[in-house]
């Protein structure tokens, strides 16, 4: 009985993982928000380098002796990178979180008071706010065809009682239940992480924080944002020493075609997967034709083409969809 008590004295009241890859300028700033943030709370921070180019695990190793450093010999994605955390993880709850991401200075001690307080909360978010301080949508819905198709091709406004994934026109400042929450800070009660463990390996990067979020609700824990505190995110800083980022958000954007079309097969089937395609086609043929015939844009109708070429591509190269190209 002493020794449990011992034990539980001494662990972290929060493990922090951070993956990392070719973001070494972001990571003194990253610490020192880290460092602010901490308060009263006992951290454990376990980083896994992704196969860096730069500097980063020279800066981990020399700058931060303390963090548990896991270096891996090449870029295994975002989602195994983070699972292979688990191992080392000791804290009684468990943050995910971007080198891009910077805590402000009660992020730490607000989210995991308010874990404690709420006993079904399983996975909890923050606000999330640009540079600028503008609102980047944090509290969002889960995807499916037609809403992805509805949100590409702007037809949502004929279909009002739509929930389309990026919906920013409700209160942020309300503390509510969602659908899923982005994983630049990801926030897991230790339970959950226990019985569900973390991300499914099939998504090298982009839709791994969704399907968990579904298998935590389906698992009858609340996935819930809480506005009380803000994070800033740069987003899109690993992306781009990586790969090719298409100007829509800094997106790299194979992956995340990839990456929708192993969800959308994985919770909708063949046939689910085939009218993503489908309707994904044809946003393009729309986004093309308005291109053409309002602002003569043959950029943007060759953005569009590549577009429908590379879901074609992988598409057959996932055997449609039924496991990653990686």
């Amino acid at each position: 009985m002493i020794e449990a008590v011992s034990q539980l004295a001494s662990q972290p009241d929060l493990s922090v993982v951070l993956v990392s890859y070719n973001t070494a300028h972001l990571l003194q700033r990253l610490f020192a928000a880290l460092d602010r943030a901490k308060g009263n709370l006992k951290l454990q921070i376990i980083a896994v380098d992704n196969a860096s180019t730069d500097n980063s695990v020279e800066i981990l190793e020399r700058q931060y002796p303390a963090v548990t450093l896991i270096k891996n010999s090449k870029n295994v994605g975002f989602g195994r990178a983070n699972n292979q955390a688990i191992a080392h993880v000791k804290g009684r709850h468990t943050l995910l979180l971007n080198t891009d991401a910077f805590l402000a200075s009660d992020s730490l001690e607000k989210t995991v008071s308010f874990m404690e307080e709420h006993p079904r909360c399983g996975v909890l978010g923050v606000k999330l706010v640009n540079e600028d301080g503008q609102l980047q949508p944090s509290c969002r819905y889960f995807p499916t065809p037609w809403n992805v198709f509805l949100q590409k091709t702007g037809l949502s406004r004929f279909f009002p009682e739509s929930r389309l994934i990026d919906d920013l026109n409700w209160d942020h400042a309300s503390v509510r239940q969602c659908d899923w929450v982005p994983g630049c800070f990801y926030l897991i009660r230790g339970k959950v992480l226990e019985q569900l463990g973390l991300f499914d390996p099939r998504f090298f990067l982009y839709y791994e924080e969704i399907d968990h979020c579904r298998s935590v609700k389906t698992a009858g824990w609340e996935v819930i944002y809480y506005p009380d505190t803000e994070v800033v995110h740069i987003g899109g800083e690993s992306a781009k020493s990586g790969s090719t980022i298409s100007d829509v958000g800094r997106q790299i954007s194979p992956l995340q075609i990839e990456s929708e079309l192993l969800y959308f097969r994985k919770y909708y089937g063949l046939s689910g997967v085939m009218a993503g395609v489908i309707l994904s086609i044809s946003a393009d043929l729309l986004s093309a034709l308005n291109s053409l015939l309002r602002r003569f844009d043959l950029k943007g109708v060759n953005g569009a083409v590549q577009h429908i070429l590379t879901v074609m591509r992988i598409f057959g190269a996932t055997g449609f969809a039924a496991h990653p190209t990686r």
